[in-house]
C-alpha cells in the first residue's frame, strides 16, 4: 500500500507556460507577483528565467511552469533570439504583455512577437493571452482597452488588463489561461503527468533553422 502511494504523482498536469514582450513592459513583475505575491520594479530580464507554481483548478492539482524571456529588438538584444525560439517548443500557454502606457510595446505585438509564435511554436492547440499590464497608471494610458480586445479577437487570444504593483487580474491572467488549456483535450493529453518529460532541463539549440510552423 505505501508503494502504490509513494508512485502517485504529486500533480496531475504539468503545463509549460511563456512570457514574451517588450523588455520593461513587466513580464517579471507579473511573474513574482503570481508565483510569490510579491512587487518589485524589476531590471530586464537577461537570457531566460523560469518560476514554478503549484495550483489547483477544475479540480485539479497543476504544476506550472512559467518561463520569462528578455528578447527585444529595441533593446538590441538579438543575441537571445535562438535561445529564446528554443523555449517556444511545447509550451501550452503563451502570455504576450504589453504596457498601456508604451504604445510601442502594443504596435511590437503584431510586428514582433504575433510573428516569433507563427515562426516558432510547435503546438497547433496552444493557447494565447494578450495582457495589458500597469493599468495602475491609467493617467498616462496610450493603449485603450478597446484596442487590447480588438487585437485579441484578430489574433484569437484571450484578454485581459492587469497591474502587477496593485495586483488588478493578476491570478485572473494566470486562471483564465490555464482553464483554457485545462479545456483543450490535446493540451492535457500532453500536460498529463504520466507523459514523460521534463521541462526544466531543455538546452537552447543552437541553430533553429528547422523549428516547425504552426500555432
Amino acid at each position: 500500500m505505501d508503494s502504490s502511494l509513494s508512485s502517485q504523482p504529486e500533480f496531475d498536469y504539468l503545463f509549460k507556460l511563456l512570457m514574451i514582450g517588450d523588455s520593461g513592459v513587466g513580464k517579471s513583475s507579473l511573474l513574482l507577483r503570481f508565483t510569490l505575491d510579491s512587487f518589485e520594479d524589476l531590471s530586464p530580464t537577461i537570457g531566460v528565467d523560469f518560476k514554478v507554481k503549484m495550483v489547483t483548478l477544475g479540480g485539479k492539482k497543476l504544476k506550472l511552469a512559467i518561463w520569462d524571456t528578455a528578447t527585444s529588438v529595441a533593446a538590441g538584444q538579438e543575441r537571445f533570439r535562438t535561445l529564446t525560439s528554443s523555449y517556444y517548443r511545447g509550451a501550452q500557454g503563451i502570455i504576450m504583455v504589453y504596457d498601456v502606457t508604451r504604445r510601442e510595446t502594443f504596435t511590437n505585438l503584431s510586428d514582433v512577437w504575433a510573428r516569433e509564435i507563427d515562426l516558432y511554436s510547435t503546438n497547433q492547440d496552444c493557447i494565447k493571452m494578450l495582457v495589458g499590464n500597469k493599468v495602475d497608471k491609467e493617467s498616462e494610458r496610450a493603449v485603450t482597452k478597446k484596442e487590447g480586445i480588438d487585437f485579441a479577437r484578430e489574433y484569437g487570444c484571450l484578454f485581459l488588463e492587469c497591474s502587477a504593483k496593485t495586483r488588478v487580474n493578476v491570478e485572473k491572467c494566470f486562471e483564465e489561461l490555464v482553464l483554457k488549456i485545462l479545456d483543450t483535450p490535446s493540451l492535457c493529453a500532453e500536460g498529463s503527468a504520466g507523459v514523460k518529460k521534463n521541462i526544466f532541463t531543455q538546452k537552447p539549440a543552437q541553430a533553429d533553422a528547422s523549428a516547425s510552423s504552426c500555432c
